[in-house]
């Protein structure tokens, strides 16, 4: 169970991270256009829709990395305040009743969706560019088998949590709350005054 908790975060680590470099290529393309329609007095027909697409390919492909990485918005006021087993046994209800639902039908109206699109050679209808947008609809059914794979690994943490009453610790940690580095600094800062 470790061991698919560990897969499971270091696939959608490096997935996230690779999908956070459509902001550089985003800003260039921004950049791009502001160049050549106030510098060269010549606008691109196609900026519009590739910059939906990278913004697009960014929000979606980080959905199972702010899960990975407890990035997405929690209304703890309620849920700190229980225990550890209590806890664990909502978030896996929770999983079980809501998230896998919504993301196995994503991931697999994502795949006839993506699919009826690949098969039409579908190009933006809001552009006279007429970019195709066939390979970004791809990653709606990947984003869900991501969402998938990550959401199986936070059950198993919830199992563990209750068998161990504690909380495994998290391999991969990109970004911390304030309010716990802030706790754990003064906590450091505590020892070192008692010795």
């Amino acid at each position: 169970m470790r061991n698919f908790i560990l897969f499971a975060d270091l696939l959608n680590t490096w997935v996230g991270k690779a999908f956070a470099w459509c902001i550089v290529v985003l800003c260039f393309g921004t950049v791009y256009e502001v160049i050549m329609a106030y510098i060269f007095r010549a606008p691109t027909l196609w900026n519009f829709d590739f910059s939906l697409q990278m913004y697009g390919a960014l929000f979606i492909m980080g959905g199972a990395y702010a899960l990975c990485t407890e990035a997405h918005i929690r209304g703890d006021v309620i849920y700190r305040l229980l225990s550890v087993k209590k806890q664990a046994t909502l978030d896996l209800i929770l999983y079980i009743i809501f998230f896998m639902p919504g993301v196995c039908a994503l991931a697999f109206a994502g795949i006839d969706y993506a699919g009826n699109a690949w098969k039409a050679g579908e190009t933006s209808w809001n552009s006279p560019a007429k970019i195709q947008i066939y390979m970004i609809k791809s990653l709606i059914p990947a984003t869900g088998f991501l969402l998938i794979i990550q959401g199986l690994s936070e059950m198993c943490r919830c199992i563990i949590a209750l068998k161990e009453n504690h909380w495994p610790q998290r391999e991969v940690v990109d970004a911390e709350e304030t309010e716990k580095l802030l706790m754990r600094t003064s906590h450091e800062e505590l020892k070192e005054e008692k010795i």
